[in-house]
């Protein structure tokens, strides 16, 4: 009965707008788009280069990014609290505990997936369109654009990709985050939190917000890919 009434509660938060849910769901939103968008102008251009280019230990920082894909959270949040810290190289800065040391680490998280999927469908295209976009006087820097351009669709897919990744993330912005009321807590953090108290209506409130973001992203990756193949077809 107390399960059911939190349910209750939880749904009169959402539609009443309740401030707090609104806020953690806004902070939420916030940091990871902020991190996708970074990790989309770096890692775009980053997957192109890697693609194309033919050079001296590329294989080796292939194989790099690729294990970076499944680095453990945890193990990045780690790595951006040492930075952050006051003993750290980034200390100074003071941004330990703030929205800002989350966006580092959810973009730390996000990256290493763009470049490496940008890389095997900019490589892939290239095996395909390289010679004939080298005989109309493309070098492989100037063919990058192109490759993008024309593996669009995967590569929306591969930002939705990156953007379920870090909605769902609990470990690392926790660590660079602190969880603190009103500026650091996100949907994930916020659920952990609640669950632990035994507190169920924010807890399952922005539970069901993060299930619809999360059916929304895969719903649009879905879509997404099936345009791609009829277009192929």
């Amino acid at each position: 009965m107390a399960v059911f009434e939190s349910f209750q509660t939880a749904l009169r938060l959402i539609l009443a707008g309740d401030a707090e849910l609104v806020g953690i769901v806004w902070l939420s939103l916030r940091v990871t788009g902020t991190a996708l968008f970074v990790s989309a102008a770096l890692g775009l251009p980053a997957g192109g280069l890697l693609g194309v280019l033919s050079f001296p230990g590329r294989r080796a920082v292939v194989t790099l990014v690729n294990a970076l894909m499944g680095l453990p959270p945890v193990v990045v949040g780690l790595a951006v609290y040492l930075l952050l810290s006051r003993q750290g190289p980034l200390g100074e800065w003071g941004l330990l505990f703030t929205p800002e040391a989350m966006m580092i680490a959810q973009t730390a998280l996000i990256l290493p997936i763009v470049i490496a999927l940008t890389t095997q469908a900019t490589e892939d295209l290239w095996g395909d369109l390289g010679e004939q976009l080298q005989s109309l006087g493309a070098s492989r820097l100037r063919a990058i654009p192109t490759l993008l351009y024309e593996t669009r669709v995967t590569l929306v897919t591969v930002l939705l990709a990156g953007l379920g990744r870090a909605l769902a993330e609990v470990g690392a912005v926790q660590i660079v985050g602190g969880n603190l009321r009103g500026l650091t807590r996100t949907m994930t953090t916020t659920i952990a939190l609640e669950t632990s108290r035994g507190e169920l209506a924010l807890a399952l409130g922005l539970g069901l917000v993060l299930m619809v973001l999360a059916v929304t992203i895969n719903g649009a990756a879905e879509l997404l890919r099936g345009r791609a193949q009829h277009v192929r077809t």
